[in-house]
C-alpha cells in the first residue's frame, strides 16, 4: 500500500452510507481497512464507496467468529461501526470490552443523532438529521419548501468526513503517545458543524433565519444561477466588489445606476429579474465563452456526465476510471504520499482465509472455521 495512511489497519464492521464513505476516505489514502461482513447479509451496498478494502466474512453469532474478529481488533489502530448505541455492545464488541484488549485503538462510532440524548436509539436519514440542526430550514427559495441536497450534507460531509477527521485526529493522539478513545461523531453535530458561518452570521446580527432571503442562498441577484436560452444554467457568484464590477462590466451594466444597489436587499429581486432577462438571450454555451476563465467568478451548471468531460477537471484528474466506472478520485492531494489509483471493491468474504492466515490461524484452523461456517 502507499499514501499517507499506509501502515494503518482499520477494521470496518459494514454499514451503509457515511460509514463506509469514512472508511473509503482512510483506504483511499493507504490505510488497510478491512471489511467485516455477516454471511448472507445485504448485498445492497454503494460498490464505489467500498473500493480499495479486503472483505472477511465472519458469523458473529459463532463463538468462534467472535474470537476472530477480536483477535483482528486487537491487530487493528482503528475500528469504524455505524450501528445504533448498544448494538456492538450486545455483540460483545462494544469499546469497554475491545480497549481493554488493545488500549492504542481508536474506536470510530457513527450514527445520525449521536451515541446520547432522547433520539439515540430512534430512526432516521440524513433529511431528519439536518432538519433538526436547522440546516434543511436555509436551502430553498423564500416562501417556497425546503429542498432536500441530496444526502450530501448529513451522510457524508456531516457525517462521513466529520468521522475520518476524527479517526484521523485520534490516530495521531495515539501517536503522540495518549490512550486509544471513542470517536463518537453524529451526522446532527457534523452538519451543524457545516453550517459554522450561517449560525456565527446570525448570531451577529448579519444572516436571515428565512430561506432565499440572504447572499449566500438565491436572495442576492449576484450568487445566483440563471436559465440560458437553450434551457441549460450558469452560475454567478460575484460577491466581491472587484468581481460584481466585472460582471455589470462584461454584461454592459456599468453604467446602470440600478446596479449600484450591490447590498440594498430591497433591490435584489428587481436585479435578479434583469440579469435573468440578460442570461436568458444566450445559450449556455455562449456564455462560457464570454465569462468563463475571468474573475467574474461563472461556472456552467454542469450535469454529472458533463462534469466528467470537462477540461478543467479532465486536467485535474478529477474523475478517475476504476473497473469501467467512472468516479471522483481520491482527494485531497499529497505532494510527498500520493494516493494509489484505488481499487475496485471486493467480493463479499474474497479475503476470508488471507485475513485469517495474517492474524496467524493455520491451515487446519482455517479449514475448520470454514467448515463450520464462521467463515465464508
Amino acid at each position: 500500500m502507499s499514501g499517507a495512511l499506509a501502515g494503518l489497519r482499520i477494521v470496518e464492521f459494514v454499514g451503509l452510507g457515511p460509514g463506509p464513505f469514512a472508511a473509503m476516505m482512510l483506504a483511499d489514502h493507504g490505510a488497510e481497512v478491512i471489511r467485516v461482513e455477516r454471511p448472507g447479509g445485504s448485498q445492497i451496498v454503494e460498490r464505489s464507496t467500498a473500493r480499495s478494502r479486503r472483505s472477511i466474512t465472519v458469523d458473529l453469532k459463532q463463538p468462534e467468529g467472535l474470537a476472530l474478529v477480536k483477535d483482528l481488533c486487537r491487530s487493528a489502530d482503528g475500528l469504524i461501526e455505524g450501528f445504533r448505541p448498544g448494538v456492538m455492545e450486545r455483540l460483545g464488541l462494544g469499546p469497554d470490552a475491545l480497549l481493554a484488549d488493545n488500549s492504542r485503538l481508536v474506536y470510530g462510532r457513527m450514527t445520525g443523532w449521536g451515541q446520547d440524548g432522547p433520539l439515540a436509539q430512534v430512526a432516521g436519514h440524513d433529511i431528519n438529521y439536518i432538519a433538526l440542526v436547522g440546516v434543511l430550514h436555509m436551502i430553498g427559495r423564500k416562501g417556497e419548501r425546503p429542498v432536500p441536497p441530496l444526502n450530501l450534507v448529513g451522510d457524508f460531509g456531516g457525517g462521513g468526513m466529520l468521522l475520518a477527521f476524527g479517526m484521523v485526529t485520534a490516530l495521531l493522539a495515539v501517536r503522540m503517545g495518549r490512550p486509544g478513545q471513542v470517536v463518537d461523531a453524529a451526522m446532527t453535530d457534523g452538519a451543524a458543524l457545516l453550517a459554522m458561518m450561517q449560525y456565527g452570521l446570525l448570531g451577529e446580527g448579519g444572516y436571515h433565519d428565512e430561506a432565499g432571503t440572504n447572499w449566500l442562498d438565491g436572495g442576492a441577484h449576484y450568487y445566483d444561477t440563471y436559465a440560458c436560452a437553450d434551457g441549460r444554467w450558469i452560475s454567478i457568484g460575484a460577491i466581491e466588489p472587484q468581481f460584481y464590477a466585472l460582471l455589470r462590466e462584461t454584461l454592459g451594466l456599468a453604467d446602470d445606476p440600478a446596479f449600484d444597489a450591490h447590498e440594498v436587499e430591497a433591490a435584489w429581486p428587481i436585479l435578479k429579474q434583469r440579469l435573468a432577462e440578460i442570461f436568458a438571450t444566450k445559450t449556455r454555451d455562449a456564455w462560457c465563452a464570454l465569462m468563463e476563465g475571468t474573475d467574474v467568478c461563472f461556472a456552467p451548471v454542469l450535469s454529472m456526465r458533463e462534469a466528467q468531460r470537462h477540461p478543467h477537471n479532465v486536467a485535474r484528474a478529477t474523475f478517475i476510471e476504476v473497473d469501467g466506472v467512472v468516479q471522483p478520485g481520491p482527494a485531497p492531494r499529497f505532494s510527498a504520499t500520493p494516493a494509489a489509483m484505488p481499487r475496485s471493491a471486493p467480493a463479499s468474504g474474497a479475503d476470508s482465509e488471507a485475513v485469517a492466515r495474517v492474524l496467524g490461524y493455520d491451515d487446519a484452523r482455517v479449514a475448520a472455521l470454514k467448515a463450520k461456517g464462521v467463515l465464508g
